[in-house]
This record gives C-alpha cells, sequence and structure tokens, in this order.
C-alpha cells in the first residue's frame, strides 16, 4: 500500500507533543497515554491539538484529569475545545469543574451551546437527562421517506450517532422511531409517520434513574433510546455508549461501596480526600471487630484449656464468610440489573439458604474429616463440622438480605455491606464454634 505522507509510530509507544499534533491516535489510545504525561504536558498537547482531536481525547480522560486540564489551559482555548464536543461529554466535564470557573467558560461559548449546556448541567447527574445527547435525528410525521433521507444526510455531519430518526408532531412528540435501515427500505414515497404506525414506542423519561435507563436499553438491545418529559417532547437521546459508561461506573461503584471506599473515590483521587472518605467505614469496621472479639472473649477459658480451637475458629468464619460474600455478589448483581418485587427478591435469598445448606454439608463433612486426623478428637472434628454448616447458612441467608435490608433503608444496597457481613459470620462462626466446643468436649 502506498505511503499517504502520514507518520506512522508503533503501537503503544509514549505519547509526546508531536505524536499528538499528527492526529493518527484514536482518541481512547491519545486520552490513555496523555494520563501518564504530566500536567504540564497534558496542558501543553491539548493546546496543540486540532480542536476536534482534544475535544475528543478530553472526552475520553478521567474526570479529575479532565478536570485538571481544562483548569490550567487557556480559557479561549478551553472554551473552543468545549465547544467541538458532544453535549453530553461536555456537560460531563463541567459538571466536575468548580462552579466560578464553569461560568467563565459558559461565558465564552455562543448563547446557543451556553444555553444547551447550562440546561443539561440542571438535570440530576444520576438521571437519564444526565447522560442524554440532544445531537439526534427529528423527522417531522408528515415527510415522506425520501425527504427524511434528504434531512439525514444533510444533518448526518453534525450527529455524534445517527442510529434512528425519531418521529414527531408538530410539538415535537414523540411518535415513533424508525431506524436508518428501516427508511433505507421503505417505499419510496411512504409517510414516515404511517411507516412508523403500529410500532411500539420504548422511551425513559428525563428523571429516570441511570440504572433503570440502562437496564432497559440493554434488555431491548437498542442502540439508542429517546428521554422524553412527562408530555412526551423529545428531549434528547441516551447512545450505547453512554450505557456502557453507567455499567463500568455502577460496577466500580459496587465494588468500591462494599469495602467501604467512595464509590467515586479512584487512584487520582487526592490521598487526603481518600482518608475522609474511607475513615467512618473503618471506624464501623473496628466497632464490628470489637464484637467479634468479645464474643471470644467469652469463651477464653474454653481455649485456654483446649488451644488447637484458637488454629481451627478461623477456618469457620473464613468459610463463612466466603460463603456469604458469593451470595452478596450474586445478589448485588441482581439488584444492579434487574428490579426485584418483594416476593421474588426473599425467594432469592431462600435459594441462597438453600445452596448454603447443601454446601455446608458437604463442607462440613470434609472438615469434620480433616480436623479428626488432626486432632485425633473426633469430637472437635463434630464441633468443626457443625460449627462450620450454621455458619455457611448463616453466611447465605445474610449474603443475600443484606442488600435487601439496605435497599429497604433507602441506603445503596452494595454500600459496606461487606463489612456488615463479616461482622455477622465471625461473630456468628465464633460464638457457634466455640459455644458447641464448650458443650460438648467440656
Amino acid at each position: 500500500m502506498p505511503d499517504n505522507g502520514a507518520e506512522k509510530t508503533p503501537s503503544g509507544a509514549p505519547l509526546d507533543e508531536s505524536s499528538v499534533k499528527a492526529g493518527f491516535v484514536h482518541p481512547a489510545d491519545m486520552a490513555a497515554q496523555l494520563e501518564n504525561l504530566s500536567l504540564e504536558k497534558q496542558v501543553s498537547a491539548l493546546h496543540n491539538m486540532s480542536k476536534e482531536d482534544a475535544a475528543e481525547a478530553l472526552a475520553e480522560l478521567d474526570g479529575n484529569v479532565a478536570v485538571d486540564v481544562l483548569e490550567n489551559l487557556d480559557v479561549d482555548v478551553a472554551a473552543q475545545i468545549i465547544a467541538e464536543m458532544a453535549p453530553d461529554d461536555a456537560a460531563d466535564v463541567l459538571d466536575d469543574l468548580a462552579e466560578e470557573h464553569r461560568d467563565v467558560l459558559l461565558e465564552k461559548l455562543t448563547r446557543e451551546n451556553s444555553e444547551e449546556l447550562r440546561n443539561l448541567l440542571n438535570f440530576p447527574p444520576d438521571s437519564a437527562a444526565g447522560y442524554m445527547n440532544t445531537e439526534m435525528i427529528l423527522l417531522e410525521k408528515y415527510l415522506t421517506v425520501d425527504e427524511a433521507i434528504a434531512h439525514i444526510r444533510s444533518e448526518m455531519e453534525e450527529m455524534e450517532n445517527p442510529y434512528y430518526g425519531y418521529v414527531v408532531d408538530e410539538k415535537d412528540v414523540l411518535q415513533g422511531v424508525l431506524s436508518v435501515r428501516d427508511l433505507m427500505l421503505a417505499r419510496p414515497g411512504t409517510i414516515v409517520g404511517d411507516a412508523a404506525a403500529g410500532r411500539a414506542v420504548v422511551s425513559v423519561r428525563y428523571d429516570t434513574d441511570r440504572r433503570e435507563a440502562a437496564s432497559l436499553l440493554s434488555h431491548y438491545n437498542f442502540l439508542a433510546l429517546p428521554v422524553v418529559d412527562y408530555e412526551g417532547h423529545v428531549l434528547g437521546v441516551i447512545t450505547y455508549d453512554d450505557i456502557m459508561d453507567i455499567i463500568d461506573e455502577e460496577n466500580s461503584a459496587d465494588m468500591l461501596g462494599m469495602v467501604g471506599a467512595h464509590p467515586e473515590e479512584s487512584v487520582d483521587t487526592p490521598w487526603l480526600e481518600s482518608v475522609h472518605k474511607r475513615l467512618p467505614w473503618l471506624m464501623v469496621n473496628l466497632f464490628n471487630s470489637a464484637i467479634s472479639a468479645s464474643v471470644v472473649y467469652m469463651f477464653e477459658g474454653t481455649i485456654a484449656q483446649m488451644a488447637v480451637l484458637a488454629v481451627l475458629m478461623p477456618m469457620v468464619a473464613n468459610q463463612a464468610g466466603n460463603t456469604g460474600q458469593q451470595a452478596l455478589a450474586v445478589m448485588i448483581r441482581q439488584l444492579a440489573t434487574d428490579r426485584f418485587d418483594h416476593k421474588k427478591a426473599w425467594l432469592a435469598v431462600l435459594r441462597e439458604a438453600k445452596i448454603g445448606i447443601v454446601t455446608g454439608v458437604f463442607m462440613s463433612f470434609v472438615t469434620f474429616l480433616g480436623a479428626w486426623k488432626f486432632t485425633g478428637n473426633a469430637t472437635v472434628g463434630g464441633v468443626m463440622g457443625g460449627a462450620l454448616l450454621c455458619d455457611m447458612v448463616i453466611g447465605a441467608v445474610a449474603g443475600g438480605s443484606i442488600p435487601l435490608i439496605l435497599r429497604a433503608l433507602g441506603r445503596d444496597p452494595a454500600h459496606a455491606s461487606s463489612i456488615f457481613l463479616t461482622t455477622i459470620t465471625d461473630g456468628a462462626g465464633f460464638f457457634i464454634f466455640l459455644g458447641l466446643a464448650t458443650l460438648c468436649i467440656f
């Protein structure tokens, strides 16, 4: 293939200012490599790019990095980059800026762009409207498909992802949805309103929670989903890439929340801010650990008479904790991707209890044999096996129940659920094991 004159670099090569300016790096790769540069070089690189390339790269940067770069860029240059971004991406970046700096940038934009972004910033960030893009194809219902195709061609260059045309009436109330494929295959002269008639229209209201919007788009396997107000007027559209961002953010938030870390924390979060966010939950964990320790202290005499119990005791709590974590992960994932009714939710807990019983019976038998051989005492093996069975069932039930209880209390089902689960399995495991040992051995 002949060389087109564009400079090439090996894949994965470090990004410097000259390679950024060359403009051949994919925006996602460009952002990943920009994040490895110092702030000074990031600012310089974006300043020297074309505004279109800089806008695409800025949209892919981590939130904290994007904020730092914008705050250090020349205000006029930053405003020009913001103007080139898709409205939803621009609103996301601006939302993380200090209000004073945000207002300065918005004042530099055209009145139309400024008003559009201010409107988007007024929506709650966790709502469907907080993720929607206002760039979309609207088709008046009286247009013919030929006129609609011509309209799409004229508008396509300005659209981020023109997957669908949204059929509306004179007041922009959503009447139907037609894919570009539908329009291309329709007979010439067909009225788009007639082509869309009889088809179910799936949309979300602007105040719908982002999880529900993501679940809906994923359920129907759409590439985009229209966002409407309570009267049905089209406000914007959520695209599949927005949904991927939502799912990624929710999964990260669940993972961090389970262990008591802040859902929005990352390696770029200032360390003092992370200390402030983590310390309260570490204090809660310390208090919960003290409860488990007090249970062990109650049986100090039992442990003193048979030291091997101190060796075996953590195995019970650890195995039950792992069982509970499995149930917890399954339940949190289900809550994140589906809407449970009350009956189905508690049937899921019953399912986890059944799993806990069956796996507990198997593991308790293995443990009984192992503890008997290790200590030479069949009674100790029986105590070990019985305690393990009971605690694994408790762990499975607790792991399935804690997210539901937190949700009923209006809390995030994932937030610090692991801490509460550990308290239950440790406390119950120590009490059952040492209690049985006291009754059966001494």
